[in-house]
């Protein structure tokens, strides 16, 4: 037991191997920005199933591209595009989005499976895909990442307000002018690059860690407009940056630790959230009890 604990949280020279993932953590930082900013859209949408689908045809880009010597982001990117315009054009409604989703989903991975099947390099970069690794962040990459996570935020605040206003209640929003239809598409593929960014980190499987998870344990304090997305950028910068300081330890895939430290703040929040729905209502029972009795009498 002690064994594996050292395994699993060994802080040894721990100041070097900071510095050897400085790019990592600058990634995972932008990352987390990017997933709080996102991450309320996509639940307020009910679009969390789709994020999982953009993410395995992610995988097979980015496999893909490891298996032909291309840009890893690249190929990446062009798999979420692709996935986020079918699910765009092609899903306008729930049901049909997600029958699109679960026909792309094991198309994506059994293609993703079949590249790092032929691909004969480093076994730690077929693995790094799925599940994500901490030490591949170099400068080009970094680079790639920084820009796309800028288009994605940049555009994320022009659209912002009447995104919000379509994606609480699409129909008033259609009546009173605004372009619903045009402004789904552009979600989807800035939900695409933002999920293509993400993969790089954390992997394909494990996305969801960061592009919902934060939204949702937010959504428990509090449905304050501003507040969600700020609270939603905090639990997920602290889960990214959070795992990758836990990571170096144990030389071990970032993505447990990630998402063990998302769950938790989930799961606190949750908490909190019960409490305070119970606070909220034991002072109105006895009013009820007292207005019945006074209605009876």
């Amino acid at each position: 037991m002690t064994d594996l604990w050292a395994q699993l949280f060994s802080f040894q020279d721990f100041g070097e191997l900071v510095a050897l993932v400085r790019n990592s953590i600058i990634a995972g930082a932008v990352l987390g920005l990017v997933g709080g900013l996102i991450g309320p859209f996509v639940l307020t949408r009910n679009m969390p199933f789709a994020v999982h689908g953009i993410s395995e045809l992610s995988f097979a880009g980015a496999s893909a591209a490891l298996l032909f010597g291309a840009n890893v982001v690249a190929g990446s990117v062009v798999g979420s595009v692709v996935a986020a315009l079918l699910i765009g054009l092609l899903g306008s409604r729930a049901r049909e989005r997600n029958s699109i989703i679960a026909v792309l989903m094991p198309f994506g991975l059994g293609i993703g499976i079949l590249c790092l099947a032929l691909y004969q390099g480093r076994s730690a970069n077929r693995f790094g895909l799925l599940t994500g690794q901490i030490v591949a962040v170099d400068n080009p990459q970094l680079g790639w990442l920084m820009t796309i996570s800028a288009v994605v935020i940049v555009t994320l605040l022009v659209i912002w307000r009447p995104l919000t206003f379509a994606s609480v209640d699409p129909d008033v929003a259609a009546a009173a002018g605004v372009p619903v239809r045009t402004l789904s598409i552009v979600f989807m593929l800035v939900l695409g690059l933002a999920v293509a960014v993400s993969v790089q980190i954390v992997g394909a499987l494990l996305v969801l860690s960061l592009l919902v998870t934060p939204a949702a344990a937010a959504l428990r304090l509090t449905v304050n407009p501003r507040l969600v997305p700020l609270l939603s950028i905090a639990f997920a910068v602290t889960s990214v940056v959070g795992g990758i300081l836990l990571a170096l330890g144990g030389g071990l895939p970032i993505s447990p630790y990630v998402t063990t430290i998302s769950f938790a703040i989930w799961l606190v929040c949750r908490l909190i959230g019960r409490r305070r729905d119970a606070r909220t209502l034991r002072p109105r029972r006895p009013a009820r009890v007292a207005l019945a009795a006074k209605q009876e009498a």
